[in-house]
C-alpha cells in the first residue's frame, strides 16, 4: 500500500492548505478503506467461485465483453502510468543519492550529470529484470518493499523534525489568483489519489489465501487490510503534516529533495526509494507484459518465441523510459495519473459494482455511501487531470528537454 506517492503528500498539502488538506487526507483514507472492504467481500460472494482478477469481477458485473472494455483499459493506464512515474522516481532518487554522497560530482566537462542519465541507469536495471520469468517469492518482494517504504517514510518525517520549522516558512497559497488556486487544488487531489493504489491488485493477493466455506479468505484478508491501513496512516499522515509544517509552501514535489541533512541518512532514504521502485516497477509491468504478449500471439498471430518476448518487453521498458526522460515531472505526473487512472479503480468502480450486484435499498445508508463515493471519485477523475496537465504544460514551457 505504501508507495512512492507518499513523498508528494507534503507538496499536496501546500496546494490544499491546512484545513482542506487534512480533510482530503482523512476522507481519502476512509473512502478507499471502504472500497477495499467491498473488493474483499466481492471476491467470493458466489459460493464455490472466486473472482481472482479485477476484470473477472467486471465481467460478472457488466457482462463478458463490456466488463473487459471497462476494466482492462483502466488497469492498463494505471500500470503504464505507475511505470512511467516509477522511472522518474527511480532516476531522480538515484540522482539525489549521487549528489548527496558526492556534492561536487561532475563529468569531464565540469558539468553536473543530467537527470536523463540517471533515469537511463535506472531503466538499464529494468531491461534486465523484465526478462525474468516471474518473482520466485512474492513474500520476499512484498517484505522488501514494506521495509523500504516504512524506512524512507520514517526518515522523511524524522529528518524534517530534526531540521525544524524554517525561519521564513509560509503556509499561504503560492499564488493570489483564485483560478490558479483552484487548479492547484485539483492537482493536489490527484497526488493524494495516487498514494492509494492497492485496489488494483487486491483480488490477486486474496486469491493466494486458502478459502473454505467454514473459513473464507475474506476473514484473514480483511485483517490484513486493517493492519495495512493502520501502517498507511502511520506513514502518510506524519509525512504529509510534518513535511508541510516544516517547509510550508516552499516544499518540493518530493520531500526527500527538500532535505539535505544528515547527509548519510538522506542518501540512505533515497537509495531505499530506488530499491523499492525497482521492485514496484516489475510488479506493475508484469501484467502489461502478459497483455502485450497475449495480444501479439492471439490477435496478430505471432509465434510465442523467446525473441518475441525479448523484443516486446524491451520495447515497453524503452517506451516508459522515453516518456520519463521527456517529462521527468514527479509531482505533476502523480496528479495527472492519480486522477485519470487511479481514481476510477480505487474510489468509485467498486461502488458501482456493489450497487449493480447487491442492489441495496434506495436511500439506505449503503445506497447513500456508495453514491457519495461515486460522485467524489468522478469529480476526482475529471478535475485532477486538468490541474495535473496544466502543471505539466507549465513545467514543459520552462524546461529544456533532455537536460
Amino acid at each position: 500500500m505504501v508507495g512512492a506517492g507518499v513523498l508528494s503528500l507534503p507538496y499536496a498539502m501546500s496546494e490544499l492548505g491546512w484545513g482542506p488538506g487534512v480533510a482530503v487526507l482523512v476522507l481519502s483514507w476512509v473512502i478507499t478503506l471502504y472500497t477495499m472492504w467491498q473488493m474483499v467481500e466481492m471476491h467470493e460472494m458466489i459460493p464455490g467461485r472466486r473472482f481472482d482478477r479485477y476484470h473477472e469481477l467486471g465481467q460478472y458485473t457488466f457482462g463478458e465483453k463490456l466488463g473487459l472494455y471497462i476494466v482492462i483499459p483502466q488497469q492498463l493506464v494505471v500500470e503504464v502510468g505507475a511505470n512511467i512515474v516509477y522511472m522518474v522516481t527511480g532516476g531522480k532518487s538515484l540522482q539525489k543519492f549521487h549528489d548527496t554522497v558526492h556534492p561536487d560530482g561532475k563529468n569531464r566537462d565540469g558539468k553536473k550529470l543530467k537527470t536523463t542519465y540517471f533515469i537511463m541507469i535506472f531503466a538499464s536495471v529494468q531491461f534486465v529484470l523484465s526478462h525474468l520469468p516471474d518473482f520466485n517469492s512474492i513474500f520476499s518482494v512484498s517484505l522488501t518493499a514494506a521495509v523500504m517504504s516504512l524506512s524512507y517514510s520514517t526518515i522523511a518525517w524524522g529528518a524534517s523534525i530534526e531540521k525544524g520549522v524554517q525561519s521564513n516558512v509560509k503556509y499561504s497559497y503560492r499564488t493570489s489568483t483564485t483560478a490558479v488556486k483552484v487548479l492547484d487544488f485539483f492537482s493536489a487531489m490527484g497526488n493524494v489519489a495516487f498514494a492509494y493504489a492497492g485496489h488494483n491488485v487486491v483480488l490477486e493477493i486474496q486469491a493466494t489465501i486458502p478459502s473454505t466455506p467454514e473459513k473464507p479468505s475474506k476473514g484473514p484478508m480483511w485483517r490484513g487490510v486493517i493492519v495495512a491501513y493502520i501502517v498507511v496512516a502511520l506513514c502518510y499522515f506524519p509525512v504529509a503534516l510534518i513535511g508541510y509544517w516544516v517547509f510550508g509552501n516552499e516544499i518540493k514535489d518530493n520531500i526527500l529533495m527538500s532535505l539535505d541533512e544528515p547527509r548519510w541518512l538522506i542518501a540512505l532514504a533515497n537509495m531505499f526509494v530506488v530499491i523499492h521502485v525497482i521492485g514496484s516497477y516489475q510488479v506493475y509491468a508484469m501484467p502489461v507484459f502478459d497483455m502485450i504478449e497475449t495480444a501479439l500471439v492471439k490477435k496478430l498471430r505471432f509465434k510465442p518465441t523467446g525473441t518475441l518476448r525479448f523484443v516486446a518487453r524491451n520495447v515497453y521498458v524503452a517506451f516508459t523510459m522515453f516518456v520519463a526522460i521527456t517529462f521527468p515531472f514527479f509531482g505533476e505526473l502523480l496528479s495527472f495519473f492519480g486522477g485519470f487512472a487511479f481514481a476510477p479503480t480505487t474510489y468509485f468502480l467498486p461502488c458501482i459494482m456493489w450497487l449493480a450486484i447487491y442492489k441495496p435499498r434506495k436511500f439506505s445508508l449503503s445506497w447513500w455511501s456508495n453514491w457519495v463515493c461515486i460522485i467524489v471519485g468522478l469529480l476526482l477523475m475529471i478535475l485532477s487531470p486538468i490541474g495535473g496537465l496544466r502543471q505539466i504544460i507549465i513545467k514543459a514551457n520552462n524546461y529544456t528537454f533532455y537536460s
